[in-house]
């Protein structure tokens, strides 16, 4: 009974949904003759899907300032300001961040807290978080919006089914139900979802930054330690359980120093935040601070300073090159500390490429920093709190019935009069 022309009907019509709803997130606002352009259904189909949308309080529509052209312009879509919400929370070594953010990518309310590194337990992590999230869910104008996810980033090896933390080495974790955790401290009654902050940085580049339309990039971002987000044919690469992109734990200098994993040599050893520092004759514990004192006395010209940039810069190439061998990105995207500090490494990351990078895959691929900066991570985390809306929209329940039955009618109205698309 399930597999009849019925369920097929409804089937396509949640994935039509899906597909309208995904483009007006994405944009933001978007015309409804752009919608049929690139979704190639027709006018009415549009029109009525778009209904349905606003009927569950997903979309709006507003009406075109003229522009002269002949014919009634089409209705603009976009996301109302009354729509769902997510929270996002990004777990990082060195500090906390939460936010509320609506469809389309719009952040309402947003907290960051720095914390001490010895302040790492899960239990203590999981109160912080807390409290931080209560903190952005009261502000006044988002407070009565509808809820529907939750987002976390955590710097470590995680399994999306469940949010469990199976190994964070710079947060001193293992096997941490952390989705499990925050599920029951929240007691908000909606779905918790938990990511890798890498994999989810690169989900947010792609959706919105700098890696926005490109099918094949990778995101290695990093501060303490490094992780890679991998997009292939335009779709994340997890891995079997959800553990792909662990690049910062590939052993590329075998008589390197011991990581916190346990193995040696590992990529991040040798370009993090640690390594930085160390190079620098600088005691590797001082913190995104002391980088920040690096930074500056690279730009007044520290020989020191240099010295220690172009350390990590060759590092940074040999592991850039591998990946580039293996993905053949068109493009890499540097967060973090590496958006940081690329002016400094450009060159040298460029002169280890073009010596160990096959020429056709280096060729095809250019270097960029985030567009998204230290958000990447957080904005990832909505993402993935919103997915399942943007997977089926009809798990948002119709807002008013009557009301939609008269938008899906003007809608329909609407449409037959708009030009056709050019």
């Amino acid at each position: 009974m399930g597999n009849g022309p019925g369920s097929n009907q409804e089937a396509v019509r949640r994935n039509n949904l899906s597909r309208i709803l995904g483009h007006v997130h994405r944009a933001g606002q978007i015309s409804r003759s752009t919608l049929t352009a690139c979704t190639g259904l027709n006018r009415s189909t549009v029109g009525t899907l778009v209904a349905d949308l606003a009927s569950r309080g997903l979309v709006e529509e507003v009406s075109p300032v003229g522009r002269g052209t002949p014919g009634r312009p089409s209705p603009l879509v976009q996301v109302p300001e009354s729509s769902i919400v997510v929270l996002a929370c990004d777990v990082e070594v060195d500090s906390l961040s939460c936010a509320v953010a609506g469809l389309g990518g719009r952040v309402l309310a947003r907290r960051q807290v720095p914390r001490a590194r010895g302040r790492l337990s899960p239990q203590e992590t999981v109160a912080d978080l807390v409290a931080l999230a209560n903190e952005v869910l009261s502000v006044e104008t988002v407070r009565d919006l509808p809820l529907v996810g939750v987002g976390i980033a955590v710097v470590g090896l995680v399994r999306r089914d469940d949010g469990h933390v199976h190994l964070a080495p710079n947060l001193g974790w293992r096997d941490v139900p952390l989705g499990q955790m925050m599920s029951e401290a929240l007691g908000l009654d909606v779905p918790v979802f938990v990511g890798n902050e890498a994999d989810l940085g690169a989900l947010a580049e792609h959706t919105r930054g700098a890696g926005a339309g490109v099918d094949d990039m990778l995101f290695i971002s990093g501060e303490v330690g490094v992780g890679a987000g991998v997009i292939v044919a335009g779709q994340p690469l997890v891995g079997a359980d959800g553990y792909a992109g662990e690049v910062g734990h590939m052993t590329v200098n075998p008589f390197g120093v011991e990581c916190r994993c346990g193995s040696r040599g590992c990529w991040e050893t040798e370009i993090g935040e640690r390594a930085l520092l160390r190079e620098a004759r600088r005691p590797d514990t001082g913190g995104r601070d002391a980088v920040a004192a690096l930074l500056r006395e690279a730009a007044a010209g520290s020989p020191t300073a240099l010295a220690a940039m172009e350390s990590v810069g060759t590092w940074l190439g040999v592991g850039l090159a591998g990946l580039i061998n293996i993905f053949n990105p068109s493009r890499i995207v540097l967060g973090g500390l590496f958006a940081r500090t690329y002016p400094y490494l450009a060159e040298t990351v460029r002169l280890e490429l073009d010596r160990r990078a096959l020429f056709p895959a280096r060729r095809l691929v250019d270097i960029t920093s985030a567009r998204l900066g230290d958000d990447s991570e957080l904005m990832g985390a909505v993402e993935l709190a919103f997915a399942p809306v943007l997977a089926d929209p009809t798990i948002v329940p119709v807002r008013d019935p009557d009301r939609a039955a008269d938008r899906g009618g003007a809608a329909r109205a609407v449409v037959a009069s708009d030009p056709a698309p050019a």
